[in-house]
């Protein structure tokens, strides 16, 4: 099979909101670690020109599903595509159309920035011109090219992980699928990390990473929630938002903790969430007349407000999680 079989994943929408031929196409990807499930059943599309965000707390699969879409994890069932050629574990064929960005340092400590973005175009099989021209472009893009001499790990954080970023963008690559790229580094860096994403994006590459952070996740032109290796919501941040199946909270009291007692066992409060001087609750609508009251019998002042995208994950996230 040399392209994705058609289904409900087989087309995607770009950051523009345009359909058309997806880049990346996961269907029913399973995976198993002796008895744990890592991912269970999880399909997805992501479009050239989209950004697409996988959220969920630790251990909810993100890790494995990037791995298995760059080739570095054999499913244990369903299949991945990256532009329409199947992903297979160990396909030297497969990798060059993918830039991979994990988690965790990847870089060669003890080699210069110069040194590292050498050794990973050689593994790229790219030659001495080409190799200078994607250098001295992406290190300038990065805001690097001042240091070159500067061994790997004598860089901030933030700095190793434009660094690796280059490194992975080196071959040119039509899709990129980044772990965590932001998780660590200072505020200006992240926010640099982010604009290179915009740039790249922009382009008409397809980005698929991982991410703790709801407001980088909010940043997304799509995102996906996982739980237990299952897609429990995917869409853009503010249509869940707007389509969110729960109501949200706001209680203005001088005793935050004890208002947050009062409702922790509660089993329509899904979750509770401090905001400055406040507390923000969400809850299951049906109940919401029923807390209004008993908090205004507490002397707690409360009222609706509009969910943002992390209410929107906190109350399917605990729903998935079996908050009864």
């Amino acid at each position: 099979m040399n392209h994705p079989p058609a289904g409900s994943t087989a087309r995607a929408r770009d950051g523009q909101g345009h359909t058309g031929a997806p880049a990346i196409v996961a269907e029913a990807l399973h995976r198993t670690f002796g008895a744990t499930r890592a991912v269970d059943g999880l399909s997805l599309a992501v479009a050239p020109g989209e950004l697409y965000g996988l959220v969920g707390p630790d251990g909810a699969g993100k890790t494995t599903t990037l791995r298995m879409l760059a080739g570095l994890v054999a499913p244990t069932g369903g299949a991945a595509f990256v532009l329409g050629r199947p992903v297979v574990a160990g396909d030297r064929g497969a990798r060059v159309s993918i830039g991979y960005m994990p988690q965790q340092y990847s870089l060669y400590g003890d080699l210069s920035v110069d040194e590292n973005l050498a050794f990973f175009g050689r593994l790229f099989g790219l030659d001495r011109r080409a190799l200078a021209e994607r250098r001295a472009e992406l290190l300038a893009i990065a805001r690097l090219d001042r240091f070159g001499d500067r061994r790997a790990d004598d860089l901030s954080g933030g700095m190793y992980k434009k660094l690796a970023l280059s490194c992975a963008l080196l071959h040119r690559p039509r899709v990129l699928v980044l772990d965590e790229p932001s998780n660590g580094v200072d505020p200006v860096s992240r926010r640099e990390i982010w604009e290179l994403l915009y740039r790249f994006v922009g382009e008409g590459m397809a980005v698929i990473l991982a991410t703790p952070y709801m407001d980088e996740a909010a940043r997304c032109h799509r995102v996906g929630l996982l739980s237990h290796g299952r897609l429990v919501a995917e869409g853009a941040p503010r249509d869940l938002a707007d389509r969110s199946p729960h109501a949200v909270l706001r209680l203005d009291t001088p005793d935050r903790d004890a208002a947050e007692a009062r409702l922790r066992d509660r089993p329509d409060v899904l979750a509770c969430s401090p905001q400055g001087a406040h507390l923000r609750v969400v809850a299951r609508r049906a109940a919401v007349p029923a807390l209004l009251r008993e908090l205004q019998a507490a002397g707690v002042a409360a009222h609706a407000v509009r969910p943002d995208f992390e209410d929107v994950y906190l109350g399917l996230l605990a729903e998935a999680e079996g908050h009864s």
